[in-house]
């Protein structure tokens, strides 16, 4: 049997011992669940159920044995008070409402987005503040596909150090980086992740899309403390101004109409185009295929061939 066979019969003993108004004798359990019901003996169904109490009763869950009144000596059955086991009142403040709504938005895009969503409400409907953004280190606003996000979260979480290659801007090559992570934020399509540069000692922003590979989370739990009144939405604004560069682009005749019509001048065929994000555009570059040439700077065209080349060994792979 696995373990999720098992972890679903076992909720189910609970489901049926916190319902029962009365204590539910094991002849009952046997009729109502359907592990039960299927053991092909009484003896391997007393085996089964005198297992599953004792681990019910490991994680805590108090379940009663109430013994029958006839003078006998015999049980009646077994029960879980609602009052013993159940949670008590819920409450938030506005600050940690806060937080959970962050943390659900962190999930909107994924498969549990939904019930994120729902658990959500109803946590709020027991309080008296409602979800709010709050200056915490992750402003959860859109999804992401970059690999290093959840690492760097985890690492947020248990003030572990990080360590990655990561390339600047018009570099070919990368160089390593250790870093003590304060905050993950959104901002313009970009994720970006402020901290203590341990190497230079002193603070820093990184762009997830430049780190190479995954970034990796090494030393000891709670290694380092977070500054008080940190600002990691101002601080990337701050590191991140509108760099603007000026491409020369070859455009096949008739080809890429869009890149043409944005042009800030087109002569031959060579067309002069400014982009902000070097990343952004070359993946845009790239899904135009052979139809265009990067001619300057040298960097993004470096980063096209590079994109180009991954594309090539992915198809062979397949």
């Amino acid at each position: 049997m696995s373990k999720s066979d098992r972890a679903e019969r076992l909720l189910n003993v609970l489901f049926a011992l916190m319902a029962s108004a009365r204590p539910m004798p094991k002849s009952a359990l046997r009729e109502v669940i359907d592990a039960y019901r299927e053991s092909p003996s009484e003896e391997a169904f007393e085996r089964m159920f005198e297992r599953d109490k004792d681990e019910l009763r490991g994680m805590g869950i108090p379940i009663e044995t109430i013994e029958g009144t006839d003078g006998s000596g015999g049980i009646e059955g077994y029960r879980i008070l609602r009052d013993a086991y159940a949670l008590p009142e819920v409450n938030f403040t506005g600050d940690e409402l806060a937080v959970l709504g962050l943390a659900a938005k962190v999930w909107e895009q994924a498969s549990l987005g939904s019930s994120a969503q729902r658990a959500l409400r109803k946590l709020e409907s027991m309080g008296d503040g409602s979800v709010i953004d709050g200056p915490v280190g992750v402003e959860a606003r859109i999804a992401t596909s970059e690999v290093s996000f959840p690492v760097l979260l985890e690492a947020i979480r248990s003030r572990r150090a990080v360590t990655f290659t990561y390339r600047k801007p018009r570099a070919a090559e990368g160089d390593a980086r250790n870093v003590q992570p304060w905050g993950v934020v959104s901002r313009r399509g970009h994720w970006y992740l402020v901290g203590h540069d341990i190497d230079r000692a002193e603070p820093r922003v990184f762009r997830l899309s430049r780190i190479a590979g995954t970034a990796v989370a090494y030393g000891s739990e709670q290694a380092f403390d977070i500054p008080n009144g940190i600002d990691v939405a101002a601080m990337i604004a701050a590191a991140t101004p509108e760099d603007i560069t000026t491409a020369l682009i070859q455009i096949d005749p008739g080809a890429a109409v869009s890149l043409r019509r944005r042009a800030l001048n087109v002569s031959n065929d060579v067309a002069e185009i400014s982009y902000g994000d070097e990343d952004a555009f070359a993946s845009e570059l790239v899904g135009y295929a052979d139809s265009v040439v990067v001619l300057a700077p040298e960097s993004l065209r470096a980063t096209v061939v590079a994109r180009l080349r991954q594309c090539i060994a992915a198809q062979a792979r397949s």
